[in-house]
């Protein structure tokens, strides 16, 4: 394992001051003379020389990739896939180039819905200023009007934005595993409208104002020594604080501060927001959602604040590996039972697509996605959430309700369970 510049040089005055402060009194001046040479260290250009600068490029082409006809990311000249590690044991660097292509591969797919699925971008709120901060979500042209189907689409917590599932997927396999654009096309296909929310854009960041605090002890009526001495308190944890800023951050980034979106500030407002002001107006007779890991927890906090309207407008939801739980979110009875009847969470298992899978939790069946792999289960599960989709639209106008398909699985799943049991 190779070591850094700075560690080879900085290790031995370490090791240095650690043998020292184990000894008695006469080792003081010895720890003085050390602390004043690293004190003198500038550790901010000695760390550059290890790291590279943290400047990297702002479009594909600049970072050398394109996606080929299948969808799969992979660079211009090789033609090999996308290598996390391009500088050896540069994780901090590295690691900034990775969220660096994220941001081009985010803005690329707003790009796709845009050209590709024909959606348009609507900002929020809607009744936003020119100057506060604003969102963002996308619709097709039909669905405030479409008065048939509706479908919405809500990803999962972290770096992911509209229309994607998972930025890891978009980079290491394609495009179709990793964002919404299947499940768009499909759904504009048969006749839906769409709605794709974006409810990890809660903020926007601007740099920190940078602010400058007088000393109260000027002014203090404390005793003119114990003032020093805490000044010199100060000053000591100041270095001290400063010395372990230059290694952690030796190339000096702008310190950012968080403008949250006035009602989105959070994946549950944002869901309740979009809900308000456009999925509640729309036309359509059914609605469906799809909604991954965290996007799931939203639909049902959107349940809990707006469960008549939920239950009036909306036919089915595919959960897909869904992280919501009814007892720590405190749903009613009366929403479990609605769950029980009109959702479905495909979850991460290792059995065959729609193959039961037993549930602590007194909510919605869950089945198989087909994958063990969490940020592929709505990828997986694609086909089946159409069916899905599919039954309980047919099933809506009739009654007593049909078992959907769901249900027909775990059936199946518990008579073959019965049948060995008796073999």
């Amino acid at each position: 394992m190779s070591i850094s510049l700075s560690s080879l040089i900085l290790l031995p005055i370490w090791i240095s001051m650690a043998q020292i402060q184990q000894g008695g009194p006469d080792e003081k001046e010895k720890t003085t003379a050390l602390k004043d040479l690293l004190s003198r260290i500038d550790l901010d250009e000695l760390m550059k020389k290890d790291e590279p600068p943290l400047d990297f490029p702002d479009t594909l082409e600049g970072f050398e990739y394109a996606f080929n006809e299948k969808g799969q990311l992979r660079h211009i000249k090789t033609g090999e896939p996308f290598v996390f590690n391009y500088r050896e044991d540069l994780h901090r660097w590295n690691q900034k180039r990775y969220e660096a292509l994220g941001e081009i591969i985010t803005k690329y797919v707003y790009e796709l819905l845009e050209k590709d699925c024909n959606l348009k971008k609507i900002s929020i709120p809607v009744d936003a200023t020119e100057s506060e901060p604003k969102s963002f979500i996308f619709m097709s042209e039909d669905a405030l009007t479409n008065p048939q189907k509706l479908m919405v689409l809500i990803h999962g917590s972290g770096v992911v934005r509209a229309g994607q599932w998972a930025r890891r997927l978009i980079i290491n396999e394609d495009l179709d595993s990793g964002t919404q654009i299947p499940f768009i096309k499909r759904a504009m296909d048969e006749g839906y409208g769409v709605i794709v929310l974006n409810p990890n854009e809660n903020y926007i960041e601007v740099e920190k104002p940078k602010i400058h605090v007088q000393s109260s002890s000027d002014s203090s009526d404390e005793p003119a020594e114990k003032r020093e001495r805490k000044d010199k308190v100060s000053k000591e944890t100041k270095k001290r604080r400063d010395f372990y800023e230059k290694y952690r951050n030796p190339q000096r980034e702008k310190e950012m501060m968080q403008l949250y979106i006035r009602e989105n500030g959070s994946p549950e407002e944002h869901a309740i927001y979009v809900w308000d002001h456009f999925i509640a107006q729309s036309a359509a007779e059914n609605v469906f959602f799809v909604a991954h890991s965290y996007g799931g927890l939203a639909f049902v906090e959107l349940m809990i604040q707006r469960e008549a309207d939920v239950k009036s407008k909306v036919t089915a939801v595919a959960l897909t590996d869904s992280v919501h739980n009814v007892w720590h979110q405190e749903a009613g009875k009366t929403i479990r039972e609605w769950m029980r009847e009109n959702c479905c969470n495909w979850v991460s298992s290792s059995e065959p697509l729609d193959t039961s899978v037993e549930s602590m939790l007194p909510d919605c069946p869950r089945v198989s996605a087909g994958t063990d792999r969490h940020e592929l289960t709505s990828w997986k599960s694609f086909p089946s959430i159409f069916k899905f989709f599919s039954e309980a639209s047919e099933a809506k106008g009739g009654s007593p309700r049909p078992a959907p398909t769901r249900r027909s699985h775990r059936l199946k799943h518990e008579e073959l369970k019965g049948k060995k049991a008796l073999v």
